[in-house]
């Protein structure tokens, strides 16, 4: 039994990664049943922008193998990977791919979801402030989106299978415990001063996405009633 082992995934990046999931679960099952469900996907899209905000921050801030410094996948370390050459730990090249392609993915179906519109009772927080033509084309685009992400979903779970069953290589563990096996530098950096930033310019997006500034519109003229 292989006794060393390293830290590789921070607290924070692991509970951004939980919850994304939940949320991720629980946006689509509510998008696709609809009806009253529809104001808890709203509600939801809400906190993924919060949990997107604040990866991209820690992204930025975090600890080692949570920077995205340290697994963008260039076109060398692809080559690399693909020749069996590649050495490192955390997100493999073709893996950081999945990754940034989600976050990107995720990044515009809220974008679009913030201004779209059902055709009946619910709008986006946002759909306010663009006109109702374009709202309409947005929440177009948010329905492609949305298959594009259960895709991309699919193929990142397929792929997290196949790593455990077939090379052996196990990606769930760390992504609970923080811990993977074998020889490797612990991660270092981001510490609470980080977290604190990044947790406050993610509250900072969900407030500005939430809607709450937006101007409520003027109530109707009142209409006399003729005299007769």
């Amino acid at each position: 039994m292989n006794s060393k082992r390293f830290r590789l995934w921070d607290l924070p990046t692991r509970l951004f990664h939980w919850l994304l999931v939940l949320c991720v679960g629980a946006a689509v099952v509510s998008g696709q049943l609809g009806g009253k469900l529809i104001d808890w996907h709203g509600k939801i899209g809400l906190l993924v922008v919060g949990l997107i905000t604040f990866r991209l921050v820690w992204g930025l801030l975090g600890s080692t193998y949570a920077r995205f410094a340290s697994f963008l996948p260039t076109p060398g370390a692809i080559k690399d990977y693909l020749r069996g050459e590649w050495r490192g730990h955390g997100h493999n090249p073709l893996g950081a791919l999945s990754v940034l392609g989600l976050l990107a993915l995720l990044a515009g179906q809220v974008i679009t979801g913030l201004f779209s519109n059902d055709d009946i009772a619910f709008s986006g927080p946002l759909a306010a402030l663009v006109g109702n033509d374009l709202s309409n084309r947005l929440t177009g685009t948010h329905h492609l989106l949305s298959n594009l992400l259960i895709g991309l979903v699919v193929l990142h779970v397929a792929a997290i299978v196949y790593y455990g069953h077939v090379k052996k290589q196990k990606l769930l563990k760390p992504m609970v415990t923080g811990w993977s096996d074998g020889d490797g530098q612990s991660a270092t950096g981001g510490g609470l001063l980080a977290f604190v930033v990044a947790l406050l310019v993610a509250l900072g997006a969900v407030y500005a996405a939430s809607g709450i500034w937006v101007p409520k519109p003027p109530p109707p003229s009142a209409v006399e009633t003729p005299n007769w």
